[in-house]
């Protein structure tokens, strides 16, 4: 009769593991942009200076709020189709007398 086979499934290791990095571990680290090696100071200004995608920001941008409207004023803006949040906000522009923004 065989013995039961010794379990060879490897161990699983929890990321959070880890050791924490510390900053020394940074101080010993080399800091490269493409194939320079440059100073720590060069390499974090250019990981900050690394633009992100999507939409770029707004110099005012919308504030969210709730605001409670008829049922039929509602009705009919969303009506009109997508850009529903945009025609009401003109609207109550043109209502309060403000410049167009932009």
């Amino acid at each position: 009769m065989t013995g039961k086979s010794k379990d060879t499934r490897p161990t699983w290791v929890d990321p959070d593991d880890a050791p924490e990095l510390t900053e020394e571990m940074f101080e010993k680290g080399v800091w490269k942009i493409g194939d320079r090696e440059v100073d720590r100071a060069e390499g974090q200004a250019a990981a900050s200076a690394v633009r992100r995608g999507g939409r770029p920001r707004a110099e005012s941008p919308k504030k969210p709020v709730n605001i409670r409207l008829d049922p039929d004023v509602l009705a009919h803006f969303k009506a009109t189709g997508p850009g529903w949040q945009t025609r009401i906000n003109d609207a109550l522009r043109k209502a309060a007398k403000l410049p167009k923004a932009g």
